[in-house]
């Protein structure tokens, strides 16, 4: 005859299978994350542009629209340099979080356009196509920090083409190091204010599919890995593992960090450093970003 099993037992028995499962979950390793599972939930997408003021100097668009992770200190502290920059040059400067303004009428009034640690999928079909002829006909984007750090893109140009390679993660459990940042080219003068081995404080240090020299791109900045991360660290792929989420920061041979190119008629100059606010009153910083606007300009040809 069966045993009869009292109702609390029944309780102590199935609390048990839960705990196991929990503790199983935790010791058996996922397998790797597929980067379209971290696509950002919202999809907020504007139609109707802002009233554009009548600009009396050439004006600089930014955008800072976030679909994906918000950069809360890292956006107000790139506008405040931004603004101190376009003052210092004589330029108007417009900034926004409004899409919208990427359409062929309005992004003639500018002579380039900043995305500013923008996020997720954030412009229309028709914005795409817009902002992707403006830039082929000469236009200038400059792109900082997250505008090139999502795990993944539904628009595969502004991946492959704008910027030139896909994002793969970045430093954690340590997440902001001291870092030392070499300069690649001496010769070049959009550099040749910073020291060959910059150190840069408690920054958070992007890792990409792979570097874009390969695709023609000038790269001004690289990575010293050894002054940031053990030898060990940051291999592993996307995965789920004992509780932790990991994805890699490690870069097989050149790990750039700053880079530009020519698109057609247009320019692009990327950066990934710049997640910690205190990174956009750096002078060096300050001065980088400066030749960058001036280089991407569209009636500029400083070297």
């Amino acid at each position: 005859m069966a045993k009869k099993i009292s109702g609390k037992r029944v309780i102590q028995i199935l609390g048990g299978i839960a705990v196991l499962g929990i503790i199983g979950a935790f010791f058996i390793q996922v397998p790797e994350i597929d980067p379209r599972d971290l696509l950002p939930s919202r999809a907020v997408y504007e139609t109707v542009p802002p009233e554009f003021p009548d600009f009396s100097r050439p004006a600089v668009l930014v955008l800072n629209k976030a679909n994906g992770f918000v950069h809360k200190d890292a956006i107000p502290a790139a506008d405040e340099m931004l603004r101190k920059i376009a003052e210092q040059q004589g330029w108007d400067i417009f900034i926004t979080d409004n899409a919208a303004s990427h359409n062929t009428r309005d992004l003639s009034r500018f002579i380039l356009v900043v995305w500013n640690n923008t996020s997720g999928d954030i412009l229309t079909e028709v914005q795409r196509a817009d902002f992707k002829a403006w830039i082929e006909n000469g236009g200038g984007w400059l792109g900082m920090h997250n505008a090139g750090g999502d795990f993944y893109y539904e628009w595969d140009w502004y991946v492959e083409s704008l910027i030139g390679t896909q994002f793969i993660g970045h430093t954690q459990r340590e997440q902001f190091r001291d870092a030392d940042v070499l300069v690649a080219d001496s010769e070049l003068k959009i550099t040749d204010h910073i020291p060959p081995v910059w150190r840069i404080a408690r920054e958070e240090w992007y890792a990409f599919k792979n570097s874009t020299r390969a695709k023609g791109h000038e790269i001004l900045l690289v990575a010293d890995e050894s002054s940031y991360m053990e030898e060990s660290e940051g291999r592993t792929g996307l995965s789920f593992k004992n509780g932790v989420f990991y994805m890699p920061f490690h870069m097989e041979g050149e790990h750039p960090l700053v880079w530009r190119h020519q698109l057609q008629k247009g320019r692009a100059f990327y950066s990934s450093i710049g997640h910690q606010a205190a990174t956009y009153s750096l002078p060096e910083y300050q001065e980088l970003i400066t030749k960058a606007m001036q280089w991407v300009r569209s009636d500029m040809n400083s070297k």
